[in-house]
C-alpha cells in the first residue's frame, strides 16, 4: 500500500509541473504576442506620424501657392478625412461580435465621449489658427515655428499629466523658444514678395498660438486616456479620434457657412493655377495626410505616452524643411539655417533626457526586484 501511494504521489507532482510548465508557456506565448502587436503598433502610428507631418504641410501650403485663399477650407480639410477611420472602427465592431452577440458598435462611455467633443472643439480652433497662419507663412518657417509645440507640450504635460521637468526637458524649451525669437526678428528675410510684415508677424504669432494650443491638447488626451475608466484599447482609440475629427470638422464647416466658402469653391477651382481637377486632387489628398497626422499623434499617446507624439511632431521637421525648399525653392537663409540648428539641438537634448529616465526606471525596477527576491529568499 505504502509503494502504491508513494507512486500515485509521484505522478500527481509531476502531473502538477506539467501542468503549470503548460500554464507559464501560455502566458509566456501570451506575453510575446502581446509585445510584438505593440511593436507593430508603434511602428504603424509612427509611419502615420511620418507622412502626417510632412505630407500636411506640403499640401497646405500648396494650396495656399497656387491660388487657394479661404482658410476655413483649409482648417475644415485638416480633419475632414475622418470619415476614413469608420472602416476599422466597424471592422472591430465585426470582430467583437463574433465573440459577444450583444457587443455595442461604440466602445466610449458617455464620459469619454464629451471629453472628445471638447477635445474635438479644440482642435478646431487650433486647425483655424494653423491654417490662418500658415496661409501668411512659407512652409519652411511654419514647420520651424510648430517645433516650439514641444516646449509647450512639456510644460502642460508637467501640468496636466504630472509630466517631470528634468534639465535635458528644460534646455530643450530654452532652445526652441530662441529659435523662433531668431526667425521673428528676421521677417524681412524671410517674407513673400507683397506682404506686409503686419500679415507675416500675423501667420507669425497665430502659428505660435497653433503650436501652444496643440501642446495643451495633447497632454489633455492622454488625461482623458487616465481619466477614462474603463479599458484603453487601440480600437477605443481610434474610436476617439473619429468623434475629436467630426467634432473640430463640424465646428470648421460652421465657420465655412459664415465665410461663405462651400459656394466660393467651384469658382477657386476654376481659378487653380494647376487646373480644375488638380485642384479637388490637393484637397483630398490634403484630408488623406492631415488624417494620418492625427491618427498617428493620438496611437503614439496610446502606446508610449504624450511626450513622444511631441518628440516627433519636432523630429520631422528637417525633412519638411528640406521638401519644401525642393518642391516650392523656399529661400533657406542663416537665420533658418541656425533655428534648424537649435531647434535639432533641443529635441536630441530631449530625446536623450527621455531615453535617460527610461534608463534609469528600468535600474530601479531591476534593483527593486532583486531586493524582494532576497527578502523572500531570507
Amino acid at each position: 500500500m505504502d509503494v502504491a501511494k508513494e507512486k500515485q504521489d509521484v505522478e500527481n507532482q509531476t502531473k502538477g509541473k506539467n501542468t503549470m510548465s503548460t500554464e507559464n508557456g501560455n502566458v509566456e506565448t501570451g506575453s510575446n504576442n502581446k509585445s510584438r502587436m505593440m511593436i507593430f503598433l508603434i511602428g504603424l502610428n509612427v509611419l502615420l506620424s511620418a507622412f502626417g507631418n510632412t505630407g500636411g504641410p506640403l499640401m497646405s501650403r500648396l494650396y495656399f501657392r497656387k491660388g487657394g485663399n479661404r482658410e476655413w477650407l483649409s482648417a475644415f480639410l485638416e480633419t475632414a478625412g475622418f470619415p476614413i477611420l469608420l472602416i476599422p472602427v466597424y471592422l472591430s465592431f465585426r470582430n467583437r461580435r463574433r465573440h459577444d452577440p450583444l457587443a455595442p458598435f461604440f466602445l466610449s462611455t458617455r464620459k469619454v465621449f464629451l471629453a472628445c467633443v471638447v477635445l474635438g472643439v479644440l482642435t478646431g480652433v487650433d486647425d483655424y489658427l494653423y491654417a490662418y497662419g500658415l496661409s501668411f507663412l512659407p512652409a519652411s518657417t511654419s514647420a520651424l515655428l510648430i517645433s516650439t509645440q514641444l516646449g509647450f507640450t512639456a510644460f502642460f504635460a508637467f501640468l496636466v499629466v504630472r509630466q517631470k521637468f528634468t534639465s535635458f526637458s528644460l534646455n530643450a524649451v530654452a532652445l526652441l523658444t530662441v529659435g523662433a525669437v531668431i526667425l521673428g526678428l528676421h521677417a524681412s528675410s524671410d517674407r513673400p514678395s507683397g506682404e506686409s510684415n503686419a500679415d507675416y508677424y500675423k501667420g507669425f504669432f497665430l502659428t505660435l498660438g497653433c503650436a501652444a494650443l496643440y501642446g495643451l491638447i495633447l497632454p489633455l488626451i492622454e488625461l482623458t486616456y487616465k481619466k477614462a475608466n474603463q479599458e484603453i484599447t487601440y480600437s477605443l482609440v481610434v474610436e476617439m479620434q473619429l468623434v475629436m475629427g467630426g467634432f473640430a470638422t463640424l465646428f470648421c464647416a460652421i465657420g465655412m457657412i459664415f465665410a461663405k466658402d462651400f459656394q466660393a469653391i467651384p469658382d477657386e477651382a476654376k481659378s487653380f493655377e494647376l487646373g480644375e481637377v488638380r485642384y479637388y486632387v490637393v484637397l483630398v489628398w490634403c484630408a488623406i495626410f492631415w488624417q494620418f497626422f492625427f491618427l498617428g499623434a493620438v496611437g503614439v499617446i496610446f502606446c508610449v505616452h504624450t511626450l513622444l507624439a511631441g518628440i516627433l511632431i519636432a523630429g520631422f521637421i528637417p525633412i519638411t524643411e528640406v521638401l519644401s525648399v525642393i518642391f516650392f525653392h523656399e529661400k533657406f537663409g542663416s537665420d533658418k539655417g541656425v533655428a534648424l540648428i537649435l531647434s535639432l539641438w533641443g529635441l536630441a537634448s530631449y530625446s536623450y533626457g527621455d531615453y535617460f529616465a527610461a534608463k534609469q526606471k528600468k535600474k530601479e525596477a531591476a534593483l527593486r526586484a532583486q531586493i524582494l527576491e532576497e527578502y523572500t529568499r531570507n
